[in-house]
């Protein structure tokens, strides 16, 4: 691989390396190794697994800044949705890393470089390297900007309702104010906590149990939602 195809590379992935060995080593995978005399060239394995071990650490803090409510299991279900082969697959592809990365003839017989396991550990393995040549800030923030639209729909799923919004801006349509919420109870274990949340407006209160103080926040609203509806159909049909 020459450097023009490097530089190229760089320019997509908007990192340069300091140490190109590194970038090499993330690229070159087993199957290429295994076909070279050089016995001290080595293949991207080791670099996969601390770049998983990095990937997961960044994801993390990002998900626990992003929503503070969240319990520990929430977090590793939305962790592990975002960090899956296909998701890393898509991400390299995005890239075009499959261009880039070394392999032997049967893995170029085969289409090796679309292969989602390959393009998945070459992912992980470029990470790693970017960790080990500019440090956690680097990784940070190429992961942070690579993965930016998939935290946004994490954040706020289409598929997940918003109550919290839609009775706030009801109420102030309706009563000119915002809706208070309050946590009434928690109880259970540290891993397995039940939360209870109020949400009072005007002279109406509802209260929802939830796993996380968001979630009881939104059971509350829904509910307060469903209470000014069927105050509102009442009111229509006297």
């Amino acid at each position: 691989m020459d450097e023009i195809d490097l530089y190229q590379f760089e320019q997509t992935l908007s990192y340069e390396f300091k140490d190109k060995s590194l970038l090499l080593e993330a690229l070159r995978h087993s199957s290429f190794v295994n076909e070279q005399s050089d016995e001290g060239l080595r293949d991207n394995e080791r670099l996969e697994f601390l770049g998983d071990a990095v990937l997961n650490l960044v994801v993390g803090h990002i998900l626990m800044q992003q929503d503070p409510g969240l319990r520990e299991g929430e977090l590793s279900r939305l962790r592990s949705g975002i960090v899956n082969e296909s998701r890393l697959a898509a991400f390299a592809a995005a890239l075009n890393l499959g261009n880039y990365i070394q392999l032997g003839k049967g893995e170029l017989l085969t289409r090796g470089h679309r292969k989602k396991s390959i393009l998945a550990n070459a992912f992980e393995a470029l990470l790693a390297a970017i960790y080990l040549d500019g440090g956690f800030s680097a990784a940070f923030q190429v992961i942070e900007d690579r993965f930016a639209d998939l935290f946004k729909t994490i954040a706020r799923p289409a598929s997940f309702p918003d109550f919290k919004t839609r009775l706030q801006e009801t109420v102030q349509q309706i009563h000119g104010e915002t809706p208070v919420y309050r946590l009434m109870d928690e109880h259970g274990p540290d891993h397995d906590k039940t939360f209870t949340a109020r949400v009072v407006f005007a002279s109406l209160q509802a209260e929802g149990i939830g796993k996380s103080k968001k979630a009881a926040e939104q059971e509350a609203a829904r509910l307060a939602l469903e209470i000014l509806t069927s105050a509102d159909s009442t009111q229509k049909s006297g």
